[in-house]
């Protein structure tokens, strides 16, 4: 069963612990439409320092919002050429991603 899943890499020129504050915005924005609990139910993602990576699954209603609020906010934040995004199949196994959180 395919899945919306989307990983989005950063380039060196952004600092990742920037990346993981727009995430935190971006978390908090979506508990404003879902609520606290819905979001921690729904909301899943992964975040990987080394490759310098956010993997967010979109296959959820909140996931979409996710998905769709982080893209907006790190697009006018960083800049279009600041990042990349490429649609996944799956999410990632989480023993293969170091610093996985979410």
């Amino acid at each position: 069963m395919s899945r919306e899943v989307y990983r989005y890499a950063f380039g060196q020129d952004v600092a990742f612990a920037d990346v993981l504050a727009t995430l935190d915005l971006s978390l908090i924005a979506v508990e404003s439409l879902h609520g606290e609990s819905r979001s921690r139910m729904d909301a899943r993602f992964i975040d990987d320092e080394h490759k310098r990576a956010i993997v967010i699954d979109a296959s959820t209603e909140v996931g979409r919002s996710l998905n769709q609020v982080f893209v907006g906010y790190v697009r006018r934040e960083f800049g279009e050429t600041a990042f990349r995004v490429e649609r996944l199949d799956r999410v990632p196994e989480r023993s293969t991603v170091a610093g996985a959180s979410g």
